[in-house]
């Protein structure tokens, strides 16, 4: 008899703690924001989330406000749609929210990297270092090289004009990527002297079956964040981790010519903390992917709004071509190319709009933190909302402030001047009458502010800045609608087209 009370007690306590962790249990407490659990138990609204990130957060704002509680996948999320509690959230101290939990989650499931507690602190004292000041002269100057050779290497004046056409994602995407790829991780070393030219072909032939090999595993990427890939899949890019692993190797980078400090610093570091070797490999390939998985495709969106809007291309162009002269060059028949500088990228206003334009069109960044203990969250209604310990709280910049027609009137409509004053200066934005501090959030806030968005931001400039100034562009089929965005990539930074466009460009001189 004893034994079966033991057996049925031990049955229902399994019970009750299944059904807890299916969050059956769950309820709204005074105070906490409006509690949305769906109808399947521990899933809620994962499979919908999923399927339409923004539809649904539109929807759950829409039926309950600014602030909510969802249950996805086993985790409660707050979401926070207002943009005057960013500022709270973002500046909250990491005791309280704590943006870390997720993140290392999430990089040890896509690239196999186990953050150690000296990580953060590395990469952001290597990225103060050398992705601003002085550190970013020498790298933006890095990257023009790796341009010059990726790009206007096969420009000839004595040739015909010529137009050639391409698919205008893949070749932005696989240019920038490139030329960020080599100017951070080194470049072939010659051969013996007199060799420098067979060495600059290995960077073109080895940087482009990189991309390749990268766009493999781009495209399984969210789905393997959210660890919902088939087997199939799954097995690929367990496949397709090795391959990086072994290539982004710190003996292989070593071995290479010209390594940014910036990554060269950082595996210095990482080994003076006792970081082992494989783990180290794993790092090398978690920088690539931050710092190229979002440039090339923002870089197509930005050239693609600049030809679907003939007079924004045309103001940009002339102000690159104003900026050229001022530095004392010109584009013509029988120069060289142009090298276009950190200073001269600094004198590019209209550019600046139409990038951060394109950003709050594209760019779509989920910003998560994982509450640590109970926290009482402001808003600006004057509305205050309890946060459970064990919950996480999120922002979707996108619908509650890129694309907010009360910020931004007309917000589908790109506006390559939309952030600048006539007289180059940054416009500020209103909501209700008050001044909002947020107003684009592509690279994130607070402690979790991209540490590349500089040299990301360069990095992007300076291939517009090379395509306006050396070719004459346009698209192959004029009316061509600008294409859809692909909605699995929500959360993820810039977001991707679902088919790609057809453009032509030529010499222009």
């Amino acid at each position: 008899m004893v034994l079966w009370v033991i057996l049925l007690c031990t049955l229902v306590s399994s019970l009750l703690g299944g059904l807890y962790v299916l969050g059956v249990f769950r309820r709204r407490r005074p105070n906490e924001p409006p509690l949305d659990k769906g109808t399947i138990p521990w899933l809620g609204y994962l499979l919908e989330f999923r399927k339409d990130s923004s539809e649904f957060l539109k929807r759950m704002q829409r039926k309950h406000g600014d602030v909510f509680t969802v249950l996805i996948g086993g985790y409660y999320f707050t979401f926070v749609m207002d943009p005057f509690c960013f500022g709270t959230i973002v500046k909250e101290s990491r005791s309280k929210l704590d943006f870390r939990t997720n993140a290392a989650q999430l990089v040890m499931r896509v690239f196999g990297y186990k953050p150690t507690q000296a990580t953060q602190s590395i990469v952001h004292a290597s990225s103060t270092k050398h992705l601003t000041g002085d550190g970013l002269t020498v790298l933006t100057q890095a990257t023009m090289e790796s341009f010059r050779k990726l790009l206007l290497f096969n420009l000839s004046s004595g040739e015909k004009k010529v137009w050639q056409e391409e698919n205008l994602f893949h070749y932005c995407y696989n240019i920038v990527f490139r030329a960020g790829y080599l100017a951070l991780y080194g470049t072939e070393p010659p051969r013996g002297a007199g060799n420098k030219e067979e060495a600059e072909e290995q960077d073109r032939l080895h940087s482009n079956q990189l991309f390749q090999v990268f766009r493999k595993y781009d495209r399984l990427f969210p789905q393997l964040a959210f660890a919902l890939l088939r087997p199939k899949d799954k097995r690929e890019a367990e496949r397709l981790k090795r391959h990086f692993w072994n290539v982004l190797s710190v003996k292989k980078v070593w071995q290479k010519d010209n390594i940014s400090g910036w990554i060269s610093d950082q595996d210095q570091l990482l080994a003076e903390n006792g970081v082992p070797e494989y783990m180290r490999d794993r790092f090398m390939f978690m920088l690539l992917w931050a710092s190229q998985g979002n440039t090339g495709p923002t870089a197509f969106w930005l050239l693609l709004y600049l030809l679907k809007h003939p007079e924004a291309l045309k103001a940009v162009r002339d102000e690159v071509d104003k900026v050229l002269r001022e530095s004392g060059q010109e584009v013509k028949a029988g120069s060289p190319p142009v090298t276009v500088t950190r200073d001269m990228l600094n004198q590019t206003p209209l550019l600046d709009s139409a990038l951060e334009e394109t950003l709050r069109l594209v760019a779509a960044p989920m910003l998560v933190r994982a509450v640590l203990q109970d926290t009482c969250l402001g808003t600006g209604s004057g509305t205050e909302f309890a946060l459970r310990k064990g919950d996480r709280v999120a922002l979707f910049p996108h619908i509650s402030v890129q694309m907010n027609p009360e910020i931004h009137k007309e917000p589908h409509k790109f506006k390559y001047d939309r952030f600048v004053n006539p007289d180059g200066t940054r416009k500020d934005f209103y909501s209700n009458g008050k001044k909002l501090k947020f107003v684009s959030m592509p690279w994130g806030a607070g402690v979790s502010t991209c540490p590349g968005r500089f040299f990301a931001t360069a990095e992007m400039k300076l291939f517009v800045f090379l395509m306006l100034s050396h070719f004459d562009l346009e698209l192959v089929n004029e009316e061509e609608e600008i294409p859809a965005i692909d909605i699995s990539r929500w959360g993820f930074g810039t977001m991707q087209p679902v088919h790609d466009v057809r453009f032509r460009y030529r010499p222009r001189f």
